[in-house]
């Protein structure tokens, strides 16, 4: 036994809308055990909850085939709507599982572009959250960027300064120091800055707390997968308070980082099962 002390962050873990989409797609299958359940994309970011979806007969498919049949789940990142409307087309039942908190975005994000605001989207291009969010304001308005980075706004900076009205909203998973840097900017360029402050409660009291756990910790442990945005995002904040190692699961622990530290934090990530952490602490707990 060692004598390590560790302390688990108390918002490690499934948030809400996570929690819901696993929960729901397995009641699915539970209840149409004859029924093909697909989802279209991975539910979530982690591997080991896809295989055990797979496990179960929850098929991940990655584009709308022209006909199918059996239940087509959009997940919790949502979806452009011309992909709502291809899955119906298909032939498929489809089961809404978009997160809540982002559902409020793509709401947001409508009502500025419907009120003739140039839309300014905080958040990665390419994250499937970012582009449903993007696709929804896309219907209403032609004046639409996406940004984590001044650099990455700057080729739009003469249509804001002759738009005037910026309206912001930002990806749920977003660090505060992004959107903060976007609109210090937008402030120096747009006469009038309408701000939506729309990154989720969940994500922002994971990162207060690991930033408190991690100041009284020699080492932080962030667990999770690589593609999650949420996660990556914590491990980038973590490592400008104290050092830091971001994992997918125990199998990546590695004895010679653990050596000669007493204090050890752990934290995890929207989409990381409680079963990879508590293997985690147990492996700690273990010596390696």
């Amino acid at each position: 036994m060692n004598n390590q002390n560790i302390k688990l962050a108390k918002f490690a873990g499934f948030c809400y809308g996570v929690k819901r989409a696993v929960e729901t797609a397995k009641k699915l299958k539970q209840e149409n055990p004859n029924k093909n359940i697909y989802i279209l994309g991975e539910l979530i970011h982690n591997t080991d909850v896809i295989n055990e979806l797979e496990s179960l007969g929850i098929k991940t498919i990655y584009e709308v085939p022209k006909h199918g049949e059996g239940i087509c789940i959009v997940r919790s990142h949502g979806e452009a709507p011309d992909v709502f409307d291809k899955i119906r087309n298909a032939g498929f039942e489809l089961v809404d599982l978009t997160c809540p908190d982002v559902k409020k975005v793509q709401q947001k994000a409508i009502e500025l572009a419907k009120n003739d605001y140039f839309v300014v989207i905080v958040g990665k291009s390419n994250h499937p959250e970012v582009m449903a969010i993007k696709a929804n304001a896309d219907l209403y308005s032609d004046k639409v960027a996406v940004a984590t980075t001044i650099e990455e706004l700057e080729p739009f900076a003469e249509k804001i300064k002759a738009h005037k009205k910026v309206g912001v909203v930002v990806q749920t998973t977003q660090m505060v120091s992004s959107l903060n840097l976007v609109v210090n900017y937008l402030n120096t360029i747009a006469k009038e800055v309408l701000i939506h402050n729309t990154i989720c409660q969940s994500t922002a009291m994971r990162q207060k707390e690991a930033k408190e756990l991690a100041q009284e910790s020699e080492l932080m442990v962030v667990v999770g997968s690589k593609k999650s945005a949420n996660t990556t995002h914590l491990a980038e904040i973590l490592k400008n308070c104290t050092k830091t190692i971001h994992i997918e699961n125990d199998s990546e622990l590695d004895e010679n980082i653990l050596k000669n530290i007493t204090n050890i934090g752990i934290t995890a990530g929207a989409s990381t099962p409680q079963v990879i952490i508590d293997k985690v602490i147990n492996k700690i707990k273990g010596g390696i």
